[in-house]
């Protein structure tokens, strides 16, 4: 399982971004794909998956500001983030499972990470 993380970047307050996630056809019809960050200092954080079906489940702090979604034609996730804050910078991982719940806990295979800094 191989998952390619990219599109991070410098970001001002407020602004928005989005990452992606690319991975083979295969580990794309078949694991579930998610998101976690790790902030300098701080511990690993749960963002949100997407499982092979399309269902979305979210950590109840980034509902209605970050979005999952997924291109069946690329093998790709992404995560879309709007109003931006400076606690946001952290680097993103995507995670991969033929399990969500493995991936909601920090399971899985891992993607080598994307830098995000918000920051004026």
């Amino acid at each position: 399982v191989q998952l390619q993380a990219s599109g991070g970047g410098l970001v001002q307050p407020g602004g928005s971004l989005t990452i992606s996630c690319e991975t083979s056809a295969d580990v794309f019809n078949s694991h579930a794909v998610g998101w976690h960050r790790r902030a300098p200092g701080k511990q690993r954080e749960y963002v949100g998956l997407i499982t092979v079906e399309g269902s979305l489940i979210y950590a109840n702090s980034f509902k209605g500001r970050f979005t999952i979604s997924r291109d069946n034609a690329k093998n790709t996730v992404y995560l879309q983030m709007n109003r931006l804050e400076s606690e946001d910078t952290a680097i993103y991982y995507c995670v991969a499972s033929p399990y969500p719940g493995v991936v909601k806990l920090g399971g899985g295979t891992w993607g080598q990470g994307t830098q995000v800094t918000v920051s004026s």
